[in-house]
C-alpha cells in the first residue's frame, strides 16, 4: 500500500501575488498624483485616472494567472481584497477632499468595504462566506463609477458628463448597500448550518 503523496503548496513568490502587491504599491502613487495639483484636470489628474484603471482592470488578471497556473495561496486570497480596497478606498477619500463626492458616500462604502473584510478575516476559520453575484456586480458598479469619476472627461466631452458620473456613483453605492446586506443575510444563515 502506498502512502499518497502530500500536496505541494505554492511559493508565496510568485507573479500573480507580485501583480497584487504592486497594485498596493501604485495606490499611493496614485493619490498623490490626484492630490498634487488640488484637482485640477491636467495632467497629473489624466495620469492618476488611467493608473487607477490600469490597477483596477489588473485585478481579475493575477486570480485569472494564479488558478491557471495552480499557484493560488493564502496569501494571494489575503492581499487580492486588500489592493481593491486601498485603491477603491483611497479613490473615494481623496474625491472627498477634493470635493467632488459628498463624504457620506465615501463612509457608506467605507464601512461596508472595512466591516465585511474584518468579518471574513474574523470567520475564515470557521466557515467561508463565498463572494456572491451581487459584490462582483458591485464591485464593477464601483470600478466604473469612480473611474468616471476621475477622468476629468467633462473638459472634452462637456459638463452632462456630470449626470453620468452622478447615476453611475448612485447606482454604485445602492449595490454596495445590497450587497451588505446580502452578505449579512448570507452569513447568518451559513453560520447556522
Amino acid at each position: 500500500m502506498t502512502t499518497p503523496t502530500p500536496a505541494v503548496r505554492p511559493s508565496n513568490w510568485n507573479i500573480p501575488n507580485a501583480i497584487t502587491v504592486v497594485r498596493i504599491l501604485l495606490a499611493p502613487l496614485f493619490i498623490w498624483w490626484l492630490l498634487a495639483d488640488d484637482g485640477a484636470d491636467g495632467p497629473l489628474r489624466w495620469a492618476a485616472a488611467v493608473l487607477f484603471i490600469v490597477a483596477i482592470a489588473t485585478d481579475g488578471i493575477d486570480g485569472a494567472i494564479a488558478r491557471r497556473t495552480g499557484t493560488v495561496t493564502d496569501l494571494g486570497k489575503l492581499l487580492d481584497p486588500i489592493a481593491d480596497k486601498i485603491l477603491t478606498g483611497g479613490a473615494l477619500v481623496a474625491l472627498s477632499i477634493l470635493g467632488e463626492l459628498p463624504w457620506w458616500v465615501t463612509i457608506i462604502v467605507l464601512v461596508r468595504e472595512v466591516g465585511i473584510t474584518v468579518h471574513r478575516m474574523i470567520v475564515v476559520n470557521d466557515h467561508v462566506v463565498a463572494a456572491a453575484w451581487m459584490g462582483k456586480l458591485k464591485t464593477v458598479a464601483q470600478s466604473v463609477a469612480i473611474s468616471l469619476a476621475l477622468l476629468p472627461l467633462w473638459t472634452v466631452v462637456g459638463e452632462w458628463i456630470h449626470w453620468v458620473n452622478t447615476a453611475t456613483m448612485t447606482i454604485a453605492v445602492l449595490l454596495t448597500v445590497a450587497s451588505g446586506i446580502d452578505y449579512v443575510i448570507t452569513a447568518v444563515r451559513g453560520s447556522r448550518k
